[in-house]
């Protein structure tokens, strides 16, 4: 599970990085993958499921869960 939280918080934070540069006038992935909108489309879905990891995670899954082994 180690790996599927750091490869998911590496797209949230590059999905960030993608946001800010759409902020300042330039969307890094249209600017690489634009031609192919099947591609796009995928990682547009796997940053948004990884943000959802992240929260779930965070707040039901081992993050919650290794606080109240603490408590």
């Amino acid at each position: 599970m180690k790996f599927l939280s750091d490869l998911t918080t590496l797209l949230v934070i590059l999905g960030g990085l993608n946001w800010l540069a759409v902020a300042l006038g330039v969307n890094v992935v249209e600017e690489l993958f634009g031609s192919w909108d099947w591609l796009v489309t995928t990682i547009y879905w796997l940053v948004g499921l990884s943000a959802l990891y992240q929260v779930f995670d965070k707040f039901f899954g081992t993050g919650a869960s290794v606080k109240s082994k603490a408590l």
